[in-house]
């Protein structure tokens, strides 16, 4: 794979801005809030913004790509948003003092890919509204479930090299792996129907009994195979848009070698659940989902779905550690049951960000998740998520991101 020298400087010129700041005594002091938080002590709480609408992003050609091989490009982009965040709306942004190679591999998940009918109102915007086609109607077609993962550790070799070249003397490269992400039934539906799934939860249960015990083998070994083949990897920064930094991962016994599931965050969600109650929730996601958790260090439950009637049955994961809570979400009630056991992992609405943005409605959401939070004792983090649009307007985040910590400060020292 080649790199021209123009390329390699422009990449260079990158890279030296970039570790500046990755060198900055404040990482450090981020690093530190994001394990203090995650080990449940009540500090103030990290912020972070995420799942960025990119191509709504460039303000005065700030993110505009010079590099030409696909290599340098992505290297490049990497390098131009993190500035980019560092400039504009840094939040709590962890900045590694290194550049990221993930290793290679090619997974075939399901064996299934979605067959669906999109509508589109901006081409260049990757949410899109659907509707899926029935691929799992009847228990032949769940015979079909099946994963295959391949490396290819060749690849990463040559990655390497090519990186640590065009980096040379100004930042280390480091290979990666992957985090645990779990969400069966953000899967089932796209290969089923919204509709046929909860449907048939009621009217073919036993049915839906033996859907989701098929996912959950599968699942099981994939994992199994992610950590034989050397994949897993708990030193990611971030989980899935959360903060991942925290005592015991990996676990103490570890001494070299391939990561292990006892060494790596569980991340999971049912967020099509939120429309159905406790009792099936729990009989159709985490009944299911509990024995692969377990073999996790930690666990983080929950996304979009509200669960501020669900958390009893959550505590039942013996290595629970942090909640989602949306804004569908009471907040009061989650933070009362939620009290010092767990992190409230709260995502602000990005409705607040979608058009207009008014400080003060961004400041009584904050202040209330706050509140509610310090009353009962509970660790806090803030994740600014799922944001489809911004109106073309990154000004909505820069406001955020500046509302946000001055809430803070009034409330942390």
């Amino acid at each position: 794979m080649f790199v021209t020298a123009t390329d390699k400087a422009c990449l260079r010129e990158l890279a030296k801005r970039y570790s500046d700041i990755a060198q900055s005594d404040i990482q450090a002091e981020r690093f530190k809030r994001m394990r203090n938080t995650n080990d449940l002590k009540v500090v103030r709480p990290p912020v972070l913004i995420d799942e960025i609408p990119w191509h709504e992003m460039d303000i005065d050609g700030e993110l505009h790509i010079q590099t030409k091989s696909p290599f340098a490009q992505k290297m490049e982009q990497h390098f131009r948003r993190a500035l980019f965040v560092w400039k504009h709306f840094q939040c709590d942004t962890l900045f590694e003092n290194l550049y990221p190679i993930t290793k290679t591999y090619t997974s075939t998940g399901t064996g299934f890919e979605p067959r669906e009918t999109t509508l589109v109102t901006d081409p260049q915007n990757s949410i899109l509204s659907h509707a899926y086609h029935d691929q799992l109607a009847d228990d032949t077609a769940l015979e079909n479930l099946q994963s295959q993962i391949t490396v290819n550790p060749e690849k990463d070799i040559e990655n390497l090299a090519i990186a640590g070249d065009i980096l040379d003397g100004i930042l280390p490269v480091e290979l990666r792996g992957i985090e645990i992400y779990y969400a069966p039934w953000d899967v089932i539906p796209r290969l089923h129907g919204v509709n046929n799934t909860l449907f048939d939860m009621v009217d073919r249960p036993d049915f839906m009994h033996r859907m989701i015990a098929k996912f959950t083998e599968n699942w099981k070994n994939m994992l199994e195979k992610y950590e034989a083949l050397g994949l897993l990897d708990p030193r990611l920064p971030a989980l899935h848009c959360t903060p991942s930094r925290i005592s015991g991962s990996p676990a103490d016994d570890y001494s070299g070698g391939n990561y292990r599931m006892k060494d790596m965050w569980f991340r999971s969600m049912a967020q099509l659940f939120g429309a159905v109650s406790p009792e099936m929730h729990w009989e159709f996601d985490l009944h299911y989902s509990l024995p692969l958790m377990e073999k996790c260090a930690y666990t983080y439950y929950g996304c979009c779905e509200a669960l501020d009637s669900k958390i009893d049955m959550l505590k039942k994961i013996p290595n629970l550690r942090k909640i989602g809570v949306t804004p569908w979400a009471d907040i009061n009630k989650c933070a009362e049951q939620i009290g010092g056991g767990y992190v409230l992992a709260r995502k602000p609405n990005p409705a607040n960000v979608a058009i207009h943005t008014s400080p003060d409605v961004i400041r009584h959401e904050i202040i209330q998740t706050v509140e509610a939070a310090l009353r009962y004792g509970c660790p806090c983090e803030f994740v600014l998520k799922d944001i489809s649009t911004v109106n073309f307007n990154p000004y909505n985040l820069i406001v955020w991101a500046k509302t946000v910590s001055e809430v803070l400060d009034r409330y942390y020292s």
